[in-house]
């Protein structure tokens, strides 16, 4: 005897139990097995858009045309938005300014398929994103400007300050997220990470919280190949970041990121369940930055330029500009019209840049606590005197 007894055994002793028992855990196991499937990835990145501008049958239906003119007039006024704000890391405007150029489906399409009411919880990298969500492009640049604590206010417009540590923000949108469930507001979460941030403790944390409490939140993973310098194979095994989620019980979805018409899509249908009570979803978008890390980054020391040139190739705008012009959505006039606009925005972004506001320095102590603290407020004194000093001397 070895303890274990057999099914025959266990049937002799409760007649009729181990065919429901066994009944039991077939169901059980056929349910375990359907939810698994529902929850995994595709093998390979779903596309509506291919890189040469034609429509991909069988990966879903593509957005409506308004929505994908708008994606289109948002990712030129972006990218010009993005060269700009570079440029002005070279005049000394900006102490630094992490470029998102080449990302800009990413950006632009997570932005456009929220709703008016759902939050968005971006990166550093994600100006653009918080561009699109019609904050004011001065009030986004201040942070990078070293001007003030956020630079715009994040509840008048549902934007998270930027966060700089990497994927703190994912524990801050599952809180909120879940907070406003219990609270029974029709709100979610959005929150932007880098496949360096997927390989962060914070952003695991946070799947686990989300998929425990089903939590309405969108994970959406911009895989662009490098955390600053290191290749996605030195950071993880794993055959695909989408895949983390199921460990998780999160539905995973792997979408190819230069697809704005994809990425628009897929985070509208996760944004969608999320708010239907679905849960969470993972999505990782496979794109590529462009542009060095930041301006302080030398990208040729660790990525060959043959490789920049294939991605080119695969430019975001480019694949939805030919699209839109193969299927009369777009015309010379129109992106003219467009082009203009872009040049406009770029040129109120840097005459306003380029004026010297009077800053308070004792503003550096404001809002850090609804009370100040002792030390706080000796620091503001300590501060005040100094430079009163310097005025007298």
């Amino acid at each position: 005897m070895n303890g274990r007894r057999s099914d025959e055994t266990v049937e002799q002793v409760r007649p009729g139990t181990a065919h429901r028992e066994r009944d039991a855990a077939v169901t059980t196991a056929a349910t375990d097995a359907a939810r698994i499937e529902g929850l995994l990835p595709s093998q390979t990145p779903l596309q509506l858009i291919d890189p040469q501008g034609r429509p991909t049958a069988g990966h879903g239906a593509l957005p409506p045309p308004e929505a994908l003119r708008r994606l289109y007039r948002d990712m030129v006024v972006g990218r010009r938005f993005d060269t700009q704000a570079t440029a002005l890391t070279k005049q000394g405007r900006l102490a630094v300014y992490p470029s998102s150029r080449g990302q800009e489906a990413c950006e632009v399409g997570a932005a456009l398929a929220m709703r008016e009411q759902d939050w968005l919880f971006p990166t550093y990298r994600d100006s653009v994103a918080i561009v699109s969500r019609s904050v004011d492009p001065i009030e986004v640049l201040c942070l990078l400007r070293g001007e003030w604590h956020c630079g715009y206010d994040p509840y008048e417009h549902r934007v998270a300050p930027q966060c700089t540590p990497l994927a703190t923000n994912t524990l801050h949108a599952v809180g909120l997220a879940h907070a406003a469930r219990l609270k029974g507001e029709d709100t979610i979460a959005v929150v932007l990470l880098g496949d360096g941030a997927s390989s962060e403790g914070d952003t695991h944390e946070a799947l686990n919280f989300a998929g425990v409490w089903n939590a309405p939140v969108v994970f959406l993973v911009q895989n662009n190949g490098y955390a600053i310098s290191v290749p996605l194979a030195k950071q993880t095994a794993a055959p695909s970041l989408a895949y983390k989620g199921i460990g998780y019980g999160v539905r995973s979805v792997l979408i190819d990121g230069n697809d704005p018409a994809v990425v628009y899509a897929s985070v509208r249908e996760a944004v969608e369940g999320a708010a239907a009570g679905g849960g969470p979803t993972l999505i990782e978008a496979i794109t590529y930055r462009m542009e060095a890390h930041t301006n302080a980054d030398d990208a040729s020391r660790y990525r060959a330029d043959a490789e920049v040139q294939r991605w080119l190739a695969r430019d975001p705008l480019t694949r939805l500009e030919t699209y839109l012009r193969e299927h009369d959505l777009l015309d010379d006039e129109r992106a003219a019209a467009v082009q203009a606009e872009a040049e406009e925005f770029a040129a109120s972004v840097r005459e306003r840049m380029n004026q010297d506001d009077e800053l308070d320095p004792a503003e550096l102590f404001e809002h850090v606590y609804a009370r100040p603290t002792a030390q706080l407020v000796a620091q503001r004194q300590e501060l005040l005197a100094e430079l009163g000093n310097q005025e007298d001397a």
